[in-house]
């Protein structure tokens, strides 16, 4: 049985907070500066750090936009109820500066209506136009 947490659902992730990716910068200066689009992720990990970012701080637009086309919803299904607290990078399958595509294993650890979740997924990213963008999830074993 899961254990309720009391806590609020939406924190406010300021510029001055840490980052939601778990990196040791404030986020305004690492996955803030993607999300405003003043760069763009050099890695498929980066991409994956801001978008697990971007859930946390319920930035659909930035979603869509690093969403491969072929794969990319119409809405992100961001729930409200959900509360991202903390993203573990379990591996790295290339995805660096010279590839073309890559992979992250990671753990996104969640709050869901006050009980702690986690969601487990190996994502593939590619790139596109030459960005990084997510293509998919691959099935879990």
């Amino acid at each position: 049985m899961s254990r309720r947490i009391t806590r609020p659902t939406v924190t406010a992730v300021t510029t001055a907070a840490p980052c939601p990716c778990g990196l040791p910068a404030p986020y305004g200066d690492c996955c803030g500066r993607l999300h405003r689009g003043e760069a763009a992720a050099p890695t498929a990990e980066l991409l994956m750090r801001s978008r697990f970012s971007a859930f946390a701080v319920r930035d659909e637009a930035y979603l869509i936009r690093t969403w491969h086309p072929a794969t990319r919803p119409q809405d992100t299904g961001i729930d409200p109820g959900l509360q991202w607290v903390r993203l573990e990078i379990r591996s790295v399958t290339e995805g660096g500066p010279f590839h073309t595509h890559g992979a992250v294993d990671f753990s996104a650890h969640f709050i869901d209506r006050g009980y702690p979740e986690v969601l487990h997924e190996h994502s593939r990213f590619v790139r596109h136009e030459g960005a990084w963008v997510y293509f998919d999830a691959l099935p879990q074993p």
